[in-house]
């Protein structure tokens, strides 16, 4: 029998992740064009325990957030990366980062969208990142799209909700990826693609107020994600056969509330449909539960002659997951919308309540092994919170280091137990603007950006306990772990 491993392989990648739409800012600079994460106010009084929806609205409210110059939208100005990458990627590089996953900004390569020509000062951004990455000894790990589309691509076309814009996607990775084919390895095309519940703005462009089934709509603009994900793996394996291209999803792996059979069989139903995305991109084809579920509720997911078999024959290389906390299903409340969860009484609660579960993340990277024996990225694993500065200018977070000494312990058993795992990118090494609230006060980082909410502050980087401890987990190889 084959020795089980007992330790993270040689060359595993360790690192951290970072979506273009949150660090970035720059929106309005060398020709790049408004994105759905432009319009993401930010708002004081946001339930931090209950945000149904990252960003979005109905045409009318998305056309003046648009033309809105009194209120702040921090998504449009980050932590400023674009002109300190250079600093930060150093610091990175000082805690002995191996990889650094980042995302491209699509209206920075095509501002509106629907271009026939990429914009060459966008892609020369994206040229000195990329090489500044390599330069500090980091593998690039780049996600085509993260919740950041044009926003021209929404209100003249309705989005992935719209066949159209297929090809526009297309041009826009067939441009990067014939750009950087020698230079970036591993590539995610779609951040986080099966959460519609959430995020239907940023990933799929979908107005509040859509003509029609919202429910129909989000999956019809799924499966037309589909396609561009299968084309553009095509096109990126036509140029370099060694580039190792992947999907994506947020795990939204669920636990039933008892042992009732009721609650057993509503959440293995539950997690099917989540398994549902990746059965498509990693066994090609749709699984018959879900074309059950989608007659069963009216919705009529319309294909073209040779789509199946696209997605059949450009199968995703490896899974990339994100996983930060769990969830719980009750029968008696809750029903087959992704939405409807409960929150576990046995974990505690956080001021976004995303309740700490290390033994939930050795449960969905167990169960994604099994069910697909890919190798698998851990594509973001974090915890947010709210920091506090010393007076001497220390930050300590001990709470944070001890969310990822238990995550990186429960990876460990994954890999003892024969999951092949080979890259951990912490979400948010260096405090960025929330994705969900917009905030900057839900921080991730192990190095403290100097700025509040509304965009106040001197913007330096300070490192944090967790930086350095961090750094000593990367020098050990995930041995040293206190």
């Amino acid at each position: 029998m084959e020795k089980v491993r007992n330790a993270f392989p040689y060359g595993f990648l360790w690192g951290g992740a970072v979506a273009a739409c949150q660090i970035e800012g720059a929106y309005d600079v060398d020709g790049r064009g408004l994105s759905t994460s432009d319009v993401h106010m930010y708002q004081k009084n946001l339930n931090r325990s209950n945000v149904s929806k990252e960003g979005g609205g109905t045409r009318a409210e998305i056309l003046s957030y648009k033309e809105d110059n009194e209120n702040y939208y921090p998504k449009r100005y980050g932590i400023d990366f674009y002109h300190t990458y250079k600093e930060d990627l150093e610091l990175l590089a000082e805690m002995g980062f191996r990889t650094f996953r980042t995302s491209i900004s699509w209206s920075r390569i095509f501002p509106k969208g629907d271009e026939k020509e990429p914009n060459e000062k966008g892609l020369a951004f994206y040229d000195r990142l990329i090489d500044e990455i390599r330069k500090n000894g980091m593998e690039p790990i780049i996600t085509i799209s993260h919740y950041d589309m044009p926003l021209h691509l929404v209100l003249e076309y309705g989005g992935f909700a719209n066949r159209k814009v297929i090809d526009f996607f297309v041009r826009f990775a067939s441009a990067v990826l014939n750009r950087y084919k020698d230079k970036v390895k591993y590539w995610i095309v779609f951040n986080q693609i099966n959460l519609l519940q959430y995020c239907s703005w940023g990933s799929i462009g979908l107005l509040d107020d859509y003509a029609g089934d919202l429910e129909e709509a989000k999956f019809q603009a799924v499966h037309h994600q589909f396609v561009a994900n299968a084309l553009a793996y095509e096109y990126g394996k036509s140029l370099n056969p060694d580039m190792q291209i992947g999907t994506m999803v947020a795990d939204c792996t669920c636990y039933p509330n008892s042992c009732k059979p009721e609650d057993v069989v509503l959440t293995m139903k539950r997690n099917r449909m989540q398994y549902f995305y990746t059965d498509v991109q990693l066994r090609g084809e749709y699984p018959a539960y879900a074309v059950r579920y989608f007659e069963e509720n009216g919705w009529n997911i319309k294909m073209e002659a040779g789509d199946e078999e696209i997605i059949r024959r450009n199968r995703q290389d490896f899974l990339a997951i994100s996983y930060y906390s769990s969830k719980v299903i009750d029968a008696d409340c809750c029903g087959m919308n992704a939405r409807d969860v409960i929150q576990n009484p046995n974990l505690k609660p956080t001021p976004w309540e995303w309740r700490m579960d290390p033994l939930g993340f050795y449960n969905c990277l167990s169960q994604y092994w099994d069910r697909y024996q890919v190798p698998i990225m851990i594509a973001e694993n974090g915890f947010g919170a709210i920091d506090t500065m010393e007076e001497n200018g220390e930050i300590h977070d001990a709470y944070r280091i001890d969310y990822y000494r238990q995550h990186i312990l429960q990876m460990k058993e994954c890999i003892k137990d024969g999951a092949d795992i080979f890259a951990y990118c912490a979400w948010g090494p260096i405090d960025l603007v929330s994705s969900s609230t917009a905030e900057m006060s839900k921080r991730y980082g192990f190095i403290y950006v100097d700025q509040d909410d509304e965009g106040r502050g001197s913007k330096t980087r300070s490192r944090k306990d967790s930086f350095y401890w961090y750094k000593k987990v990367i020098a050990s190889n995930g041995e040293d772990l206190e």
